[in-house]
């Protein structure tokens, strides 16, 4: 009733009521912060037990909300789903909470009290009203003119966790600003298209005794000894050394390019030249898709 006349009370007469009851301090806390961050600026919950609390709230009313069909719509956010989608994305990268987002947006579907047709659909559609309210949060704090892009190279590797999602972004932006970057970018596009052209399957497995330039060979060398180099780094999530290291492919990448006809009239040789370039892209893909960068 008191929250009801007074609505700014939310939490904070749960935390009185909490305090009065004898609950710890943790707990207190923690239904005190529940609703924070509630503007921009506002600092996230004080504790775990804070955090994860208000994590679990704006899940519920993300899903409650957008399942009983009444998502905003152009300008109208009567419920205020932008700003919960806004503090989730902040608390769970900023505490940080390193779980998969897309498993509590299940459980969270899954809890609703309503008739729900397709929950797959529901939670898919829920998870990129989060993506999209990140990709403009993400634009709004970061003066790069590639922000836009970037977020997009990070998203197209389906990060499992926002957390995982912020180590990328931060990655990328270094990656961005290397003089190889731009070259490697382009790379990358111009794989993605050739692969496009062709039968992946075929393109799948590498043979070196069909190599007929030191080109090819070294390249060859060159991404085996940086998958080599990758693992240890990607099992610790250093992606931004991962692309530090995938940065030094550059001059046998160029080189490549330059002087080896990747689409060759042997098909035998043409698909082994197409899977030596589909292993360098999977490299890069494994940590944001690169390619993006290059527009």
């Amino acid at each position: 009733d008191m929250v009801g006349e007074f609505p700014e009370l939310q939490g904070v007469m749960g935390a009185y009521y909490a305090a009065r009851d004898g609950e710890p301090e943790s707990v207190v806390a923690a239904i005190r912060d529940q609703y924070k961050p509630a503007f921009a600026g506002d600092a996230i919950p004080s504790n775990q037990i804070g955090q994860v609390l208000a994590v679990a709230e704006r899940l519920d009313t993300l899903a409650g909300i957008f399942a009983i069909g009444k998502k905003p719509s152009g300008n109208k956010d009567p419920f205020g789903l932008r700003r919960a989608a806004l503090g989730l994305v902040r608390i769970l990268t900023e505490a940080p909470l390193d779980v998969a987002l897309a498993g509590l947006l299940d459980t969270a579907v899954n809890l609703q009290p309503v008739d729900i047709e397709d929950a797959q659909a529901l939670c898919d559609d829920v998870l990129t009203f989060i993506t999209e309210r990140a990709r403009n949060h993400y634009r709004s704090i970061v003066s790069d003119d590639n922000a836009l892009a970037i977020f997009e190279a990070v998203r197209a590797s389906a990060p499992p966790t926002w957390f995982d999602f912020e180590q990328r972004l931060h990655a990328v932006v270094a990656f961005a600003a290397l003089p190889e970057a731009n070259a490697l970018a382009a790379a990358n596009k111009r794989i993605s298209n050739l692969l496009k052209q062709t039968d992946l399957q075929a393109a799948r497995e590498i043979d070196t005794s069909l190599f007929g330039s030191d080109e090819e060979r070294t390249l060859h060398t060159a991404i085996d000894a940086a998958e080599t180099d990758l693992k240890s780094m990607l099992a610790a999530l250093d992606y931004q050394a991962a692309l530090m290291r995938l940065s030094q492919t550059r001059v046998p990448v160029d080189q490549f390019f330059d002087r080896v006809m990747v689409m060759a009239d042997d098909v035998a040789v043409r698909n082994n030249r197409l899977a030596l370039l589909a292993k360098l892209r999977g490299l890069f893909v494994e940590i944001a898709d690169v390619s993006v960068l290059a527009g």
